[in-house]
């Protein structure tokens, strides 16, 4: 896959779908990589062109000494935009892509055709930085391999990774968890301990989506629902039997629901 330079990083992204057609933007959780999108690459990539790529640190993306902050992370995409001459773009993000996706849409509104934001969180509270600060340690510990096991049980429903069917799913997560750097891990983790954009998203004004696995622990419909008020006539879809990476765990009702928001635009 091709690399470009911008913000100071090699970063790694793909393109699909024909030319010409309206563009949308994948940005990756912690600790993943683009082809957590492949389920909506496959079903979007006949009437949409699709860019997605590798955040700071992630997947085939230089990582940089951390910590980082979202500024930077935001900052990153924008730089691959301009470096590709993307002007316009829907943006999707899941959990730290989508607090991402945040910051785009408060800083860079002009940008955005429109905004998915999935299962993210919008600010720091004390008991979330904490947590981080454990996982922190955790991986400095026993390194990145020593983090898949219990991320990516804690990512999903119980009901789905005991499940013997959805092994190739479970494998495929700890695969990313296993090979991200270790450095893109502490920074983007020390950028969601310190969110900056809960007095500001009121300023958020393109066409919002938001959506959230119904059993996430992490960013769940509750810890999401106050963002409806915050940003004018948006909307949210709460994705049944899915935790945290709804997308990945229920492709069928998550894709229903970004067709029927794309669909509108």
């Amino acid at each position: 896959m091709p690399t470009v330079s911008a913000n100071g990083i090699n970063i790694n992204y793909q393109i699909e779908g024909p030319e010409g057609a309206p563009l949308i933007t994948f940005s990756n959780s912690l600790a993943t990589n683009l082809s957590m999108w492949d389920q909506q690459v496959k079903l979007l990539s006949n009437d949409w062109r699709i860019l997605r790529y590798d955040q700071r640190g992630h997947g085939d993306t230089d990582a940089s000494p951390p910590p980082y902050s979202f500024d930077l992370l935001v900052q990153d995409l924008i730089g691959l935009w301009d470096m590709l001459d993307i002007n316009n773009s829907v943006l999707c993000g899941l959990s730290m892509g989508g607090t991402t996706g945040l910051g785009v849409a408060i800083d860079h509104n002009k940008r955005l055709t429109g905004f998915i934001g999935c299962d993210l969180p919008h600010h720091s509270p004390e008991p979330f930085v904490e947590a981080w600060n454990d996982r922190k340690a955790m991986a400095e510990k026993g390194g990145m391999r020593g983090m898949a096991e219990p991320t990516a049980t804690r990512w999903f429903t119980e009901q789905f990774y005991s499940n013997s069917d959805n092994q190739e799913t479970m494998s495929k997560i700890k695969n990313m968890i296993s090979t991200t750097k270790l450095e893109g891990f502490l920074g983007c983790a020390s950028a969601l301990q310190t969110i900056q954009y809960h007095g500001r998203i009121e300023e958020i004004r393109v066409p919002t989506f938001f959506i959230s696995g119904a059993e996430d622990a992490a960013a769940g419909p509750k810890s999401m629902e106050p963002l409806l008020a915050m940003v004018p006539s948006s909307s949210m879809h709460i994705v049944p039997n899915a935790g945290h990476i709804a997308n990945m765990e229920n492709p069928d009702n998550f894709n229903s629901a970004l067709v029927s928001f794309l669909n509108n635009l």
